[in-house]
């Protein structure tokens, strides 16, 4: 048997009333996941240093270059 108007509005007024009666529930606060990255800080600082580090090498073989080139060019202009 369906509800008619009276028992619905009577219904809810009493559901308003025992939820007035329990009281607030305690609301649920999701927890952030904290995002972990899937290579370990040992691994990420050896593939900087070999990327970092094959690029310091290489300027350290091409400096001397550089120098030993512009020293001549200078000793040139100036004899």
């Amino acid at each position: 048997m369906t509800q008619t108007p009276q028992q619905r509005k009577s219904n809810e007024r009493f559901a308003k009333s025992e939820a007035a009666k329990r009281g607030k529930g305690k609301t649920v606060v999701k927890q952030k996941q904290s995002s972990k990255s899937p290579l370990s800080i040992g691994w990420v600082v050896i593939l900087a240093f070999v990327v970092c580090g094959g690029l310091a090498f290489e300027l350290l073989r091409i400096i001397p270059e550089i120098w030993s080139t512009a020293v001549s060019m200078v000793k040139r202009l100036t004899v």
